[in-house]
């Protein structure tokens, strides 16, 4: 019988490693980006409470579980057996969640996310030329673009079209296009 690999690899010490350079990374608090969480931050608590502190949380898999079937059936049968007992004894407790201290760092957090956002889309130049060159030439014509001898991609009308349409949505470069199309008029 052959030995599982990790078994049988052995454990060398390796001389080349710093470990006090290890240490100090591993012990080095994580970069923060965010300017709120940055200053409400504590550096003698560890990240885990720092972020329970802000209402915020450190793994979302333990926050917003994805349930599973065979669980829930489970959870229901004792849950029917919790209830015929509590019946008998109405002495009930419930618990009671504790609310974050720093609970405006999580609030403006949510009203960032909420705010709208400017659109920061922008064509590479060279599409630009080429749907420029195509409209200049061709106008509305979409499959006669499509035969184009420029097109080498081998875009499909339908493909130049949704390009076009894209570069008319983009009211800066759009913009620009039409101002130059105007000159030269």
């Amino acid at each position: 019988m052959t030995k599982i690999r990790k078994v049988k690899r052995r454990k060398k010490f390796r001389t080349n490693v710093n470990r006090k350079r290890l240490r100090n990374k591993l012990r080095k608090l994580p970069t923060i980006t965010c300017s709120e969480i940055k200053q409400s931050w504590e550096v003698t608590k560890s990240t885990r409470t720092n972020l329970k502190q802000m209402g915020l949380t450190y793994d979302p898999n333990e926050t917003l579980k994805i349930p599973k079937t065979k669980t829930e059936t489970i959870e229901k049968v004792t849950q029917w057996k919790v209830d015929d007992a509590a019946k008998n004894s109405q002495n009930k407790e419930e618990d009671i969640e504790m609310e974050p201290a720093k609970i405006h760092v999580a609030q403006e957090l949510e009203t960032q996310a909420k705010a709208p956002r400017r659109r920061m889309l922008r064509l590479p130049n060279n599409h630009v030329h080429f749907l420029t060159y195509l409209m200049d030439k061709y106008g509305e014509d979409y499959k006669a673009m499509a035969r184009d001898k420029k097109n080498y991609n081998q875009l499909t009308w339908k493909q130049i079209r949704a390009k076009i349409k894209m570069f008319k949505g983009i009211p800066e470069q759009y913009n620009e296009y039409l101002q130059s199309k105007n000159m030269q008029q």
